[in-house]
Order: C-alpha cells, then sequence, then structure tokens
C-alpha cells in the first residue's frame, strides 16, 4: 500500500460510507473523518480512509454479537477505551504525540512522564531507590532474574485497589527503575540507557540508539502482554503482580521472544553463502518470514524504520534486510530491527528481549493505572460450544 493510498477521494469516501457529498461533510465537521489537501489538487481534499472504514464498521450493526466479539480477540473490534497509544494512518501515537518524534531526544523515563501523564521526580531522572533483593548477576539469564524480581516485589507489594493515583506513580517510578536493574542495567541515578549503556560497555552512540529504541517499545496500544495487565490490575492486585502477569505474556515465542527469534533468522542470513537464494528456500519451504511484515502497519512499521534510519547498520545487515525484503515485499518490523541494533552494537544476544521488557514495563504501568482508574473488573464470557 502507498502513502496515497491512505487517504480518499472524495467519490471514493462517500462510495465507501455509502453516503452523499453533505453526509460525508457532516461527518467532517463532527471530527469524524480527518481531511488533508490533495496532493494533486491542493483546493479539493482528501479523507483518512481509516477514519472511512472505521465509519463502515460501525455501520455494519447487522453483525450478531457473537460474531463481533469473537472478532475482537485477535486483531478486531477494540473491546475498551483507552487514551494511552493507538495506530493510526501509519503512525504510533502517545497520548497525542508521535512515538517516532518523542524518541527523537525523550529518554524512556520522559516517556513514562507522558504516558503516566505525571512529573519526573525531582533530583533524577526518574530513578528511584529500589527494593529489589535479586542481584543482576550476569551468569543467569536476563529473564530468570526479571521473574525472581518482580515476584518477590508482587508478593509483598500492597494491593492497587483503594491507593491513592499519587502513591501508584512513586510505585511505578520505583518499579520501572528496579526492573531495569534487576535484569540488566547497572544501578545508579542516571537515567535507565546509560545505565544499560554503562553495562554493555557501550559508547555515546551506543546509548542513544538504545534510549531511542526503549521509547520506541514503550507501548503499543492492546497487545497481549498489555491486556493481560489490565485483566490482573482489574481485580484489584498490585503494581508489581500486575507487571508480573504481564511479563508472563510477554516471554512466549509468538509475543516478546519474537525478537529472539528475529535475532536467529538474520543470524542465518548473515551466515548463508547467498542470502538471496536461503531466503527463496525459506518463501518457498512456506516458513514464516521471522522479523518482517505487521498487520498493523501496512506500509511498514514505522518504529522499526525509525530505529533502521538511526542505526545506519553496516553494509552486511543492510543487504540481509533488503534482500529479505525484496524477496518477501514485507518490511522489516520492530522485532528485526532490534535484532540489527544487537548485532550492530555486537550486544549479548538476550539485548532485544531485554530492551523490548524494560521499554513495554513503561507502557503496562501507565495501562495498570488507567485501568485502575475505571473501577471496573475485566470479565468477559466464553461462548460453550461442548457437549
Amino acid at each position: 500500500m502507498k502513502t496515497t493510498d491512505m487517504w480518499l477521494t472524495r467519490k471514493a469516501a462517500t462510495d465507501l460510507l455509502g453516503v452523499r457529498q453533505q453526509t460525508l461533510y457532516a461527518y467532517v465537521s463532527r471530527g469524524l473523518i480527518r481531511t488533508r489537501p490533495d496532493m494533486t489538487d491542493p483546493r479539493r481534499s482528501s479523507y483518512s480512509r481509516y477514519d472511512v472504514q472505521a465509519l463502515v464498521e460501525r455501520k455494519r450493526g447487522s453483525r450478531r454479537r457473537t460474531d463481533i466479539a469473537t472478532g475482537a480477540i485477535a486483531w478486531g473490534e477494540p473491546v475498551l477505551e483507552s487514551a494511552i497509544s493507538t495506530i493510526r494512518d501509519g503512525q504510533l501515537i502517545y497520548r497525542g504525540r508521535e512515538a517516532v518524534e518523542l524518541a527523537t531526544l525523550a529518554t524512556l523515563e520522559e516517556a513514562a512522564a507522558c504516558l503516566w501523564q505525571c512529573e519526573l521526580p525531582e533530583g533524577s531522572a526518574g530513578a528511584r531507590e529500589t527494593t529489589s533483593r535479586v542481584s543482576p548477576q550476569k551468569q543467569v539469564a536476563a529473564k530468570a532474574r526479571a521473574f525472581d524480581y518482580l515476584a518477590a516485589l508482587a508478593s509483598n507489594a500492597p494491593p492497587s485497589f483503594g491507593r491513592a493515583d499519587a502513591l501508584l506513580q512513586l510505585d511505578a517510578w520505583s518499579l520501572l527503575s528496579g526492573f531495569a536493574d534487576a535484569v540488566a542495567a547497572e544501578p545508579g541515578p542516571r537515567p535507565i540507557h546509560q545505565r544499560l549503556a554503562a553495562a554493555w560497555g557501550l559508547d555515546g552512540r551506543g546509548a542513544d540508539l538504545i534510549r531511542r529504541a526503549l521509547v520506541l517499545v514503550s507501548d503499543h496500544e492492546l497487545n497481549a502482554s498489555t491486556f493481560a495487565v489490565r485483566v490482573a490490575v482489574s481485580t484489584g492486585a498490585s503494581l508489581a503482580a500486575a507487571a508480573l502477569a504481564g511479563f508472563c505474556a510477554l516471554s512466549g515465542p509468538l509475543h516478546g521472544q519474537a525478537s529472539a527469534r528475529s535475532l536467529v533468522f538474520l543470524d542465518r542470513m548473515l551466515g548463508a553463502d547467498d542470502d538471496k537464494a536461503y531466503v527463496r528456500a525459506v518463501i518457498e519451504r512456506g516458513e514464516p518470514m521471522l522479523g518482517f511484515g505487521h498487520q498493523l502497519y501496512p506500509l511498514g512499521d514505522i518504529r522499526a524504520i525509525s530505529l533502521l534510519r538511526a542505526l545506519k547498520p553496516a553494509s552486511r545487515i543492510a543487504r540481509a534486510l533488503r534482500v529479505a525484503e525484496k524477496e518477501s515485499g514485507a518490511a522489516a518490523n520492530i522485532d528485526m530491527a532490534l535484532a540489527a541494533l544487537t548485532r550492530e552494537l555486537g550486544l549479548i544476544d538476550e539485548a532485544p528481549f531485554v530492551l523490548f521488557a524494560i521499554g513495554r514495563m513503561a507502557g503496562w504501568l501507565a495501562h495498570a493505572m488507567e485501568q485502575k482508574q475505571t473501577g471496573r473488573l475485566i470479565r468477559p464470557r466464553a461462548r460453550y460450544v461442548g457437549a
């Protein structure tokens, strides 16, 4: 899909909606459909395909409730309201700001303050003294350290139910900083990306790339791990317990571990005598192109585009990505971008998962606090199909 395909002509918009021009203009005036000047004729307007299709879906009221509910489970209809993030017209939006724009300068702590709608604590970039009893021993896998830290914290943390928002924000700052320290970072008052850079022996350029990656992965609407977080905190569970629920979901191979699988795929392309022949063989065997394509980004994952532009990977990595994109017709996604970052900077193989987990912690905590404010228990029903 080309960029121009994200915008419709007046006739195309009215045809899709099945309405007259006057009705289309009414939708625009009510803020339901966004417009922009036509690229070929500034006197005319183009209409957001995303908004038009959203209205078309809303008008399909004849669909059975069971069909709607079933479709909502997998990349379908929205199931709850959130003001934290969304994907629109190929852009990832944090609280009304483009994530790519925020990632140009912001630290993870500053992104968290944006997502949580609060101020950074005075005296540091969000770092607080933590209560972690887990030593970040390098011989212990990062995933194991993360489980140990969150489980130890959740076993004693007070429930979120009945707790003031200001206290939850303090808990969130402590949890974010402590989680980073327990998983990979060097403890201290510096921003998390600088602590990670120190632990991994990176220079200033490497530290800045880590910073950008953390911001870009900090939230992504209602993904599997985020939904697990919201379900847990809707029961009144502590932020630590909700974060543990999210991390459990993230640890699966189809979610957070997708970046680790993408790293394996990248290594195989780099190690092949003929990378083009290798990719074609993968496609011919019907195997998945790990790290390429994303259902929510038909024009390419904007997070990957931003990170790879800043990274400017070495020629052999850049060539492997170009070959895979050309042969598959799908652009690299954030999982592959994290894999490329890992190889370019010479990081440990756990780095993609570590970066994803630490960055996403900011988003989990944002959703946990938003869900707590609703005061509602998430309790869907199952459609019984048994005997």
